[in-house]
């Protein structure tokens, strides 16, 4: 008979191809790299999932590292509060702090959302993505996701107006995101938006660099912009004032759901429009992401979706709905 011990805490890399290819304006990518943590008391395990990324200088070897070095913390009871100070906002720390909701879950039996004090995940709508490509390209591609409810198109080149067009014109029906991630500049900014416009694109996600991001605050947002390389945890909110109207919420920045969840309530607070989006990930990943997605105005939550294949008992996805996972897989 199995016996409660000491936790343990066990960290693994993983490869998971993607079905075709995935291209933003910073390249293009086949198979989505995970870390997942696992502690384990002897009777119950917790597992979280987390993918680490080169933008923020983030590596698989060095997110596992920053995550195997906190085993002595873990074996004498680390929690949640205290996982915070010990690491910075990153997929480390989400990984991490993602296990630890499971196992408590799995400890008291009772769901994370119970734990949380948030509503239960639900089916919502999420976005499909469109890859990144050439104005034919593109079109094919939203031709066949037409009958979706959501689309969100990848820009972030030259010929960006040519690319948002053509993408309309083969899903005349659906609501379009963009998101240029940091791929504009001051100089195509305004056109870009007003094509966007023209379109009735509903959102737009980062269109310049985080860096340098100061002309959003001196142009008018024809339709509503959303930070996501400039919004990380409730410290970077303050320099998002009246450069961006939403903020895109998700764990690998933040460090967890710890974290999201007062990042969505700050951010609230503040006016902005929320947004819940995910890495290209396994369901394991995405699984404590939906506690936030209640709240949000657009959920981008189609990581799992767009692999070959998924973990057991993950997500389902109907069309454009993404639906819980049960407490096999997560929370």
């Amino acid at each position: 008979m199995k016996t409660a011990h000491p936790p343990t805490l066990r960290v693994a890399t993983e490869r998971w191809p993607i079905a075709g290819a995935f291209t933003i304006s910073r390249g293009s990518k086949t198979e989505a790299e995970v870390v997942v943590a696992e502690v384990s008391d002897g009777l119950y395990r917790g597992r979280g999932e987390s993918v680490p990324y080169g933008r923020y200088g983030e590596t698989a070897e060095g997110v596992s590292a920053a995550i195997a070095a906190l085993a002595p913390q873990v074996a004498r009871g680390l929690d949640r509060a205290d996982l915070q100070t010990l690491l910075p906002a990153g997929a480390a720390r989400n990984a991490l702090d993602c296990a630890l909701w499971d196992l408590a879950a799995k400890r008291a039996r009772r769901p994370v959302h119970e734990l949380a004090g948030v509503p239960p995940p639900a089916a919502h709508v999420t976005a499909f993505t469109i890859s990144l490509a050439s104005p034919n390209v593109m079109a094919d591609a939203a031709a066949k996701a037409a009958h979706r409810a959501l689309l969100k198109v990848k820009l972030g080149q030259t010929g960006d107006p040519e690319r948002i067009r053509a993408v309309r014109a083969a899903a005349p029906r659906a609501e379009l995101i963009v998101d240029a991630n940091e791929g504009w500049s001051a100089e195509n900014l305004a056109e870009n938006l007003a094509t966007c416009a023209s379109v009735g694109v509903t959102l737009v996600e980062q269109p310049l660099p985080a860096a340098d991001d100061a002309a959003l605050a001196a142009i008018p947002h024809p339709i509503p912009i959303c930070a996501d390389e400039s919004v990380h945890d409730r410290a970077t909110l303050a320099q998002l004032a009246g450069k961006y109207d939403a903020v895109n919420i998700k764990l690998d920045k933040t460090g967890g759901l710890t974290e999201a969840l007062a990042l969505a309530q700050d951010a609230e607070r503040m006016g902005f429009m929320l947004m819940v989006g995910c890495m290209i990930a396994t369901s394991l990943a995405l699984a404590p992401a939906l506690l936030l997605a209640a709240r949000a105005r657009v959920v981008d939550l189609d990581g799992a979706l767009l692999l070959a294949r998924d973990r057991p008992h993950g997500l389902r996805y109907d069309d454009s709905r993404v639906h819980p996972a049960g407490p096999e897989l997560w929370g």
